[in-house]
């Protein structure tokens, strides 16, 4: 027989699952962080291609510099305004900024309306680390379901793009789940100056997005 009994560990899981959900308004579905642009010029054009792409960006660059943000802004050891700072230092073009600032902008828009608050807009990751102080969740279970959901994200632009059969997209992102519990383990104890970002092609890809002159995704 269940209980009526209160937990707030699973209301809080709730809450950070509905902030990382396609429903909440970030509008994530309309980036794909360069991944048209590497689907177009055929640089990624199967599963295995799409899994290594993903799994590049996760552990060697923006999904790992992304998670060591949020990380520090969960723990609050550095002020919101220098983790922005470097949140923008580390876009590596105009699209990707865009990209963070407008997901950033919507999910604190989000928050605000719902907590009643007027925190400034930020870069997603430091927007969702802040936000998410206020769960009783560990850091690396708050880092683990944004880069599920990041990653998640870029399955279902392959799915449609490469295209991919859903069950097929799928086993990617099962696939991605010991690699992203890793960089969310190894993120609790990190600092800015363990961020470092060696997926070249994927940034170029970005970059090269801009210019095309047909376009699904804004990035």
């Amino acid at each position: 027989m269940g209980t009526a009994e209160h937990c707030p560990m699973h209301t809080d899981l709730l809450a950070l699952t509905q902030w990382l959900s396609p429903a909440f308004p970030l509008g994530s579905f309309a980036y794909s962080h360069g991944l048209e642009q590497a689907v177009a010029v055929g640089d990624v054009s199967s599963g295995e291609g799409l899994h290594d792409w993903i799994l590049t960006v996760i552990t060697q660059g923006s999904g790992r510099s992304d998670a060591i943000l949020l990380a520090l802004a969960h723990r609050a050891e550095l002020d919101c305004a220098t983790l922005q700072a470097e949140a923008q230092a580390l876009a590596a073009s105009r699209e990707r900024w865009a990209e963070t600032i407008d997901q950033g902008t919507a999910f604190t828009e989000t928050t605000n309306a719902l907590f009643g608050e007027t925190e400034p807009p930020m870069a997603l990751p430091v927007a969702v680390g802040r936000a998410s102080r206020r769960l009783s969740l560990d850091t690396s279970s708050v880092v683990a379901l944004y880069l599920q959901a990041f990653a998640s994200n870029l399955v279902q632009a392959g799915v449609r793009f490469i295209p991919l059969g859903q069950t097929e997209g799928q086993k990617i992102l099962q696939a991605l789940h010991p690699p992203i519990s890793a960089v969310a383990e190894a993120a609790v104890s990190a600092g800015l100056d363990d961020i470092e970002n060696a997926s070249f092609g994927a940034d170029l890809a970005a970059m090269a997005h801009e210019t095309m002159e047909t376009r699904v995704f804004r990035t």
